[in-house]
C-alpha cells in the first residue's frame, strides 16, 4: 500500500512538471548594464524582440549626509494586447514611487462642495484638534 501510494504521488509530480516552453522564444535585442559601482549608481537598459524596452539608472543623493537617500530613474513601453503603445517613466526616492503614463488612471476631482467643507474645517479646527 505505501510503495503505491509513493508510486502515484511521484506520477502525480512528474505530471505536474513544466513542460518545454511552448511559445515563441523572444530573445533579448540588446542589454547594457554598468555597476553597482562603489558610490552606489547603476544603470541598465535592455530591449526585447517584441519591442519591449525598459531602462533605469540610479545614485546616492546627499551621500555621507544625515538625509542620504537612493534615487532611481527609468521607464519601460511596450505594445498592449490592444496594439496601444504603453509607455511610462518613474522617479523612486524618498518620496516613493512616482509613476507617470498616460495609461494610469487618476482619480476623479474633489466634488464641489466636499471641497467647500475640508476648507471650512481646516479654518474651523475642533477644539480637540487644537490641542
Amino acid at each position: 500500500m505505501y510503495a503505491t501510494l509513493v508510486t502515484l504521488s511521484l506520477l502525480a509530480c512528474a505530471s505536474a512538471a513544466p513542460a518545454e516552453p511552448q511559445g515563441q522564444v523572444i530573445p533579448i535585442v540588446s542589454q547594457t548594464q554598468e555597476g553597482p559601482n562603489p558610490d552606489g549608481s547603476y544603470k541598465w537598459a535592455f530591449e526585447s524582440g517584441n519591442g519591449i524596452k525598459a531602462n533605469e539608472e540610479g545614485h546616492v543623493k546627499n551621500a555621507g549626509s544625515e538625509n542620504e537617500a537612493m534615487e532611481a530613474q527609468g521607464g519601460f513601453s511596450y505594445k498592449g494586447d490592444d496594439g496601444v503603445d504603453i509607455q511610462m517613466t518613474y522617479i523612486a526616492d524618498e518620496n516613493g514611487f512616482q509613476p507617470v503614463g498616460a495609461h494610469i488612471p487618476t482619480p476623479p476631482p474633489i466634488p464641489e462642495a466636499i471641497k467647500r467643507a475640508l476648507e471650512w474645517i481646516e479654518k474651523n479646527p475642533s477644539p480637540e484638534d487644537k490641542a
